[in-house]
């Protein structure tokens, strides 16, 4: 992708521009930009980026949560690309841990799993444990995917996956986010259930490989 078309991107979604977000994205879908490249290239690049100004104190609350509110938006013009693929008996839940309210990530990562054929049910933000045990119970799924944003909703996660893995023993589980850029993922080594996707391209080859 140009580096001046997305900083384009990047100049329109933070200021909230969403008709010019919106006429790069259809642009580079009339080009046929792989769904990949847009997720990873696009819409990740640039919310971590985002992410990051907002650190720094160089953009507001508001403008990191209208930033990715656009992203959402944005993500429907490839739908029509995501739901197209072939169904091969797969499910996935996905969802965001008590306490995690980024959803953004675990939006594409469910649809990641929809691009590759899976029927992936996407619960969202802040999902309830017992709601999610009556989901998995309910949907049996083939994975359960558990996203995390921030550092310190690891302890949530780890809460969750306990809770699961005490019902549903030999659920498998996978789990990502923005959090273990922090560390975190040695918290995770006494759960041999559980794997850690540190890139949309690795999920990709899990649902391949599934």
């Amino acid at each position: 992708m140009l580096s001046s078309l997305y900083d384009s991107y990047l100049s329109d979604l933070i200021s909230g521009n969403k008709k010019g977000c919106t006429e790069i994205v259809e642009r580079l879908i009339e080009h046929e930009t792989p769904v990949y490249e847009l997720y990873t290239g696009l819409f990740q690049r640039s919310m971590y980026e985002v992410g990051q100004l907002w650190q720094n104190n160089q953009i507001s609350v508001a403008v990191e949560h209208m930033a990715t509110a656009v992203t959402e938006g944005l993500l429907n013009l490839v739908y029509p690309i995501i739901f197209s693929a072939d169904h091969i008996d797969r499910s996935a839940i996905v969802c965001c841990t008590p306490n995690e309210y980024h959803q953004l990530g675990a939006k594409m990562a469910a649809d990641i799993f929809e691009l590759n054929g899976w029927d992936s049910y996407f619960l969202g933000a802040n999902t309830p444990t017992h709601d999610l045990l009556c989901m998995i119970e309910e949907k049996k799924p083939d994975l359960l995917g558990l996203s995390v944003s921030l550092y310190f909703s690891i302890p949530y996660l780890i809460e969750t996956i306990e809770v699961v893995s005490a019902s549903f023993p030999n659920q498998e589980i996978v789990v990502g986010g923005q959090a273990f850029s922090w560390g975190g993922k040695e918290k995770l080594s006494g759960h041999p259930q559980v794997n850690i996707i540190d890139s949309i391209i690795t999920l990709e080859t899990v649902t391949k490989e599934y």
